[in-house]
């Protein structure tokens, strides 16, 4: 048992408001999942540029120099700490290096998401703590998606607790368990993906990850999930522009969804999405089984 939720603005004017929006959505499901919680927040990109999250048990000891030690290296870089992660901003065409060049120079640091928009912050320990630790309250942006975790297919760890993200400004959430994750996760290795854990739920951000590369856009790499993922999921995925959700045949996972002409909401529960602004008159339904759900500002995810 997990807690989703998930916050697509289609009002810009509610952009300052979204870390505070989700933040509160997030907290309200703490009791379906103690162990661990994440955020990942869509800002606005800069053209030419670049970000990394990067995640470190010993923050004081990997943060320390990092921009010095980037630079000497060939990537100049602004680091923001906050707390046991920190921001890399960087040139866009940079990235590529940027991951075999902090496993070099930091090799206990850990990279959480990057791409041209994303933060992902997540750590174990209940969502307000996570909330509180990373200011994401003060955050804005166009999207998100956040997760609390009640462990049941791998460890309860900072690597462990979701989102995960296993492409460029691609991430994924998920309440449920995988079948065949084992043989999924081989077949991708051998595609050249790699995986930070044995978590059923990176399987699954790998997977879509995989598609869309493929060239498939978000809705069509969801739609493939429902025949080649086995097993109970409610997925919330987000990627640059977009937005979307979707549950396996059976639908055993509870999902509850807001749309207004502001934003589309979910949530594990309604009681995720009740002090939203305009609730009261928001088309709220249940996600039919087997069915995807995907907005876009760019209409193309």
């Amino acid at each position: 048992m997990c807690g989703i939720v998930g916050l697509f603005l289609k009002d810009r004017s509610l952009e300052p408001q979204l870390g505070q929006l989700l933040s509160e959505m997030l907290i309200t499901m703490t009791d379906r999942g103690p162990d661990s919680a994440g955020i990942a927040i869509y800002g606005s990109a800069a053209e030419g540029k670049a970000k990394v999250t990067i995640q470190s048990a010993k923050p004081e000891a990997d943060f320390a120099g990092l921009e010095n030690d980037l630079a000497e290296a060939g990537i100049p870089a602004k680091v923001s700490i906050k707390s046991t992660h920190a921001v890399i901003a960087i040139a866009a065409d940079k990235l590529p290096a940027i991951r075999p060049l902090l496993t070099a120079l930091r090799p206990d640091v850990r990279v959480m998401g990057s791409g041209d928009s994303v933060e992902i912050y997540k750590e174990t320990g209940l969502p307000k703590d996570v909330v509180a630790r990373f200011s994401v309250r003060s955050m804005g942006g166009s999207h998100g998606i956040g997760h609390t975790r009640m462990a049941t297919e791998s460890a309860v760890t900072t690597l462990g607790a979701h989102p995960f993200s296993t492409g460029s400004d691609q991430c994924l959430v998920h309440n449920g368990s995988l079948s065949n994750h084992n043989n999924l996760r081989r077949e991708l290795v051998r595609e050249g993906m790699t995986f930070e854990t044995q978590n059923d739920s990176e399987v699954a951000a790998a997977y879509l990850t995989s598609e869309m590369a493929k060239g498939k856009d978000l809705g069509q790499a969801l739609t493939g999930a429902l025949d080649d993922l086995d097993g109970f999921f409610t997925f919330v995925v987000g990627t640059k522009s977009g937005f979307g959700v979707v549950r396996d045949p059976i639908a055993c996972k509870p999902a509850v969804m807001a749309e207004t002409d502001q934003y589309v909401a979910f949530g594990s529960e309604y009681r995720a999405l009740v002090n939203l602004p305009g609730i009261e008159t928001a088309r709220v339904w249940e996600p039919e089984p087997a069915t995807v759900y995907f907005w876009d500002h760019q209409k193309a995810a």
